[in-house]
Formats: C-alpha cells, structure tokens, sequence
C-alpha cells in the first residue's frame, strides 16, 4: 500500500507541476495558440487537453485577472536573508503595486482545507518565508499572500502575521 500511496503522490506533484507550467506560459500568449502550447509542453494529449482547460478556466475567471495580468510577474524569483541563512526560491506570481505586494503560490492539492486556519503547517511555513523576504525588498509596503487552489479556482488570502508565525515555528537559525 506504501507504494501505491507514493506513486499517487508522485502523480499529483507531476500534476501540479504541468499545471504550474501552463499557468507560467499561456498568459503570455494568445488564447488561439494555447492548445499547441500545451501539446509542446505536455506530451500526452488527454492529460494536456485535461490541464490546458483546468489552466484556462482559471485565467479566464474574473476575479483572478490581477494574478494573471500584464503587471504581475510569473515565477518570480528572489533571495533574501533568513536568521543567519539566505534563502531563494521563486513566487509563482507576484504583483507589485505602489501600495500593496501581492503573492500567490498556486496549489493543486486535491484536498482543499476549509479555510486559512486548515492550511498544513508546511504550506504556511512556505508563505511566511516570502511574506519575510518580501518584507525585506519592499519595506515600504503591506505585503499579502495568498494560494490559489488550482483545482476548484479559490483564491485564499492568508493573514501574513499568521504565516509569519508558522515560520517562526519551523526554529530557523
């Protein structure tokens, strides 16, 4: 059973990588050539047909248009100081507004907690990490994250003294 739980897992993260893919590259192109897009960037048809709508429904909701607008950037990276260590990644989007710094990190997760407070530890760790690099490059500025459960199109704002605090939990020097 240990195996096939892997496999699953393994599935779902290849998943939520393709789909993180198509997320990065089609709203930087026309929607007439996003299913060729898609077929260069996924192999398989079906799983590329599957995704491409999964993807596009999630460009195309209203409420989502800033995180996949001209202003906000895709896979932003960044590097800043932790503790006594640096840390870098990348943002999967981010918007930068003279009032307000934006991230988003996208989640496939198939299970979707009922709100903030069920998030796991791990993924709020994640988000208080860029909410303190973040802080560190726009020191002027409130910043706000948010995941964006790819699979049901949820935007989830998260308290960023909430995730600030789950990466004072994790006790990095």
């Amino acid at each position: 059973p240990g195996e096939s739980l892997s496999q699953t897992e393994e599935a779902a993260k290849a998943r939520g990588t393709l789909v993180h893919l198509l997320l990065e590259h089609l709203p930087l192109l026309p929607r007439p050539d996003w299913a060729a897009a898609a077929g260069a960037l996924i192999p398989d048809a079906g799983l590329a047909a599957e995704l491409l709508a999964e993807a596009a429904r999630l460009i195309d909701t209203p409420e989502l248009g800033w995180v996949f607008g001209p202003e906000s950037l895709a896979e932003a990276p960044f590097t800043a100081s932790l503790g006594a260590a640096r840390l870098s990644g990348t943002i999967d989007r981010l918007v930068v507004t003279p009032d307000l710094v934006r991230c988003v990190d996208f989640k496939s997760n198939s299970q979707i907690p009922a709100g903030p407070e069920a998030v796991p530890e791990g993924i709020l760790r994640q988000m208080g990490a860029y909410v303190a690099a973040l802080r560190q490059i726009y020191p002027d500025r409130p910043i706000q994250p948010f995941i964006l459960w790819t699979r049901t199109a949820q935007l989830m704002p998260l308290d960023p003294e909430m995730v600030s605090a789950a990466l004072e939990r994790a006790a990095i020097p």
